[in-house]
């Protein structure tokens, strides 16, 4: 009998197919991220923005790549690689009670003055980010890569939009305006920045315009010098010249609550006694008057009678002076 010989033409050719699925799959599966690193290695900035390009490869390094400058074209970036994007215009960080400031709700920096009262300063700091290529390197190298948490408690990148840059300046920018702040205003007492705040201390001083003048001049004096220390004193903190064209306006200084319900109640004190002053001179003018016409009529009779005549009703028929009934009303 011939001897039967088996047949492997079926599975070598469902072997190939499978092995040739695989091929198709892996393919796919190199292809697919490829082709997005492809399309997301293109990359522009808007005017207002300036970005740090890091490398983000499989088999780079995480170093800085390049700066991308405001308003750019489209940019070939590198595969996978990060951008940050971090703000090009002016800046500001705005503290105030009245809402609407980098922190929500009322925000004041409260700083003791040198007479011991809790001063509460308001004002808007103005700066812009140094965009030299290698200060910007050294600013994502150094505060780019980590995160800082919000006032509502999240925790962001600088360059993760307004939540990321409000986060870095609220923890690390606002310390520093806190302590300018606090060294200045406490080497001026509380009436010589708010001249109501006299009203309620032991002091001689009143509450003029020319105390005013000096109040204005003063707060003066407190933005300029930090204005003058604020530089310096970020560039110490933050380790280089991060931040330029600094200015920082002081709008406003208040009083704690309860000494500002207490100069209210003073001040409503001496509204009451300048009205019973009031109130006594127009009495003492009304007596004083009334003296005068009485001596011009001791000394005018005939003058005191034409007043009476002047002061009786109209349409009288009969006057009898000394006579009680001598004056008779019209009748109807």
């Amino acid at each position: 009998m011939p001897r039967s010989v088996p047949r492997t033409d079926g599975r070598r050719s469902g072997g190939f197919r499978k092995w040739a699925i695989l091929m198709v799959i892996a393919a796919i599966i190199l292809a697919v991220p490829t082709v997005i690193g492809a399309f997301g290695g293109f990359e522009r900035t808007g005017g207002g923005e300036v970005a740090v390009i890091r490398n983000g490869g499989l088999l780079d390094d995480n170093r800085v790549r390049q700066i991308i400058e405001p308003g750019s074209s489209v940019t070939w970036i590198g595969w996978w690689s990060q951008i940050h994007r971090y703000p090009a215009q002016q800046r500001y960080y705005t503290i105030t009670s009245a809402g609407g400031g980098e922190r929500s709700g009322v925000d004041v920096v409260t700083v003791p003055s040198s007479d011991g009262v809790n001063m509460g300063i308001e004002g808007t700091l103005y700066f812009n980010l140094n965009l030299d290529h290698e200060t910007l390197k050294s600013f994502d190298d150094k505060f780019g890569t980590r995160k800082f948490r919000s006032a509502g408690g999240g925790t962001y990148y600088p360059w993760d939009g307004d939540e990321g840059w409000s986060a870095f300046l609220d923890q690390i920018i606002r310390p520093v305006i806190d302590n300018d702040l606090r060294s200045q205003v406490n080497s001026f007492r509380c009436a010589e920045l708010v001249s109501s705040c006299s009203l309620v201390q032991n002091s001689g001083d009143q509450q003029t315009g020319l105390q005013q003048l000096g109040n204005n001049a003063n707060i003066a004096k407190i933005q300029n010098a930090v204005n003058t220390s604020l530089a310096e004193d970020l560039k110490s903190t933050l380790g280089a010249e991060f931040l330029t064209n600094i200015h920082f306006n002081l709008s406003r200084v208040t009083l704690p609550k309860q000494v500002q319900d207490a100069v209210d109640q003073a001040q409503a004190a001496f509204a009451k006694v300048t009205e019973a002053q009031a109130k006594v001179a127009q009495a003492r003018a009304e007596a004083d008057a009334n003296k005068a016409r009485q001596d011009g009529y001791n000394k005018c009779p005939t003058c005191a009678e034409i007043e009476k005549l002047k002061a009786l009703p109209q349409g009288i028929t009969v006057y009898a002076p000394g006579n009680t009934g001598g004056v008779a009303l019209p009748t109807r």
